[in-house]
């Protein structure tokens, strides 16, 4: 008797797989967890996929397949929104997957998949020029790159959104993100104001070099934070963090009990500084209108001085210990849902939906923007991040279309 298997399955395996890597991290997520969402045996499973890394790679590529096929067919700006906001919204998990968990990849596979990125932003960029060709192609290209991020950050939501408000939302603030101007954009630093002229609380500045020798816990946070984000947590051994502070892997035992709790203090020590920078310019500011610029500033100088504790704090919250991975996800909350009460007091008319939306761009839009080279190289990235956070969160600035 020949058995034949339900049509679609593998594509429901696929749906199922991007959703628990989404929800849970690479890492917590069995091929047994997977087989049970598709309400099969894991032997069964394996007669589709050979493991779990072909499973991430076959889910990030039928996202990113879905992506090209709209954005080849796009002519217009219009049509660029219409593409992103409909993958973002149908492909919820590939923001996460790309951003986080890609890095897991084979190396073949994460070069493959940033040239399919460059290639869909390639794409983009002719259309875009095609209706502005005042724009230089680097700056035609930092407007796509973070139009793409924007749309990222859906993945983000801890739930999912009503489709059809959220694809409008997303294709609005694509062309917002679009149409925005970076002539003009200047280096910004210690003496820096915004481009409405608003002075930054916490100057946008690129990182100082130390002052003074910092003490060696201090050095192998720092370290830690770098390494885990550039290498992965599983990648990175306690010799090399010793090493990169200039002493033995076994004598990071004399400041740590073990890697985990490395991993664990210097996220904790990242994020203390993060709302210490933020909530510090947000309560200084008077009004809403200006706690928001403020607290964008502050932002966007935090991320361009620690864009690796960013990155480690995407891509290695999932590697904590139960309770410390619940310590961090609280934070997030609590960070966000002051962005959203804030942004709300600016926009009464906005629902929380709408404002969760725009933050959420805002994060992904600046967290990809200091770690995406060779854009991240550019003086002016501070500048023309704050034009684009504005963008995302519907707050004109001057020069603004």
């Amino acid at each position: 008797m020949v058995v034949r298997r339900p049509p679609g399955r593998r594509a429901q395996i696929l749906a199922v797989a991007a959703d628990r890597f989404h929800r849970s991290g690479y890492h917590q997520v069995s091929m047994t967890e997977v087989a049970a969402g598709v309400g099969i045996t894991a032997p069964a499973l394996y007669r589709h996929f050979r493991g779990k890394p072909e499973l991430l790679d076959r889910a990030v590529r039928l996202g990113l397949d879905a992506l090209a096929e709209g954005l080849r067919a796009a002519r217009t700006t219009a049509d660029l929104g219409t593409a992103l906001a409909a993958v973002a919204v149908g492909h919820r998990p590939l923001g996460t997957l790309v951003q986080r968990d890609a890095r897991l990849l084979p190396p073949a596979r994460r070069a493959a998949l940033r040239r399919e990125l460059r290639a869909d932003v390639a794409l983009m960029t002719a259309v875009l020029r095609a209706e502005r060709p005042e724009l230089a192609d680097d700056d035609a290209e930092l407007l796509c790159w973070s139009a793409l991020s924007a749309c990222a950050g859906l993945s983000y939501q801890s739930a999912a959104p009503q489709p059809r408000r959220a694809e409008a939302l997303l294709r609005e603030m694509v062309a917002a993100v679009l149409a925005v101007p970076l002539d003009g954009a200047v280096p910004l630093g210690s003496a820096a104001t915004g481009s409405v002229g608003v002075p930054m609380t916490q100057p946008v500045t690129r990182p100082a070099p130390e002052a003074r020798p910092r003490a060696r816990r201090e050095e192998l946070l720092a370290a830690a934070v770098r390494l885990f984000h550039q290498r992965g947590f599983d990648n990175v051994s306690t010799d090399q963090l010793g090493a990169a502070v200039g002493i033995s892997g076994p004598s990071v035992y004399r400041h740590f009990d073990s890697k985990a709790e490395l991993l664990a203090a210097s996220l904790v020590r990242s994020r203390e500084r993060l709302w210490h920078e933020v909530d510090g310019a947000i309560v200084a500011a008077a009004g809403p209108g200006a706690a928001l610029e403020a607290g964008l500033g502050a932002y966007v100088g935090f991320a361009l001085r620690n864009g690796d504790y960013l990155g480690a704090m995407l891509s290695e919250t999932e590697r904590l210990a139960p309770p410390d991975r619940r310590a961090a996800v609280d934070f997030r909350r609590d960070f966000l849902r002051t962005w959203v009460g804030l942004l709300r007091q600016v926009h009464p008319g906005y629902d929380a939906a709408t404002a969760r939306i725009r933050v959420h761009a805002l994060f992904a839009l600046v967290n990809d923007g200091v770690r995406n080279r060779p854009h991240s190289a550019r003086p002016d990235l501070g500048d023309c991040l704050l034009r684009l956070g504005r963008a995302v969160l519907g707050v004109p600035g001057e020069g603004a279309p």
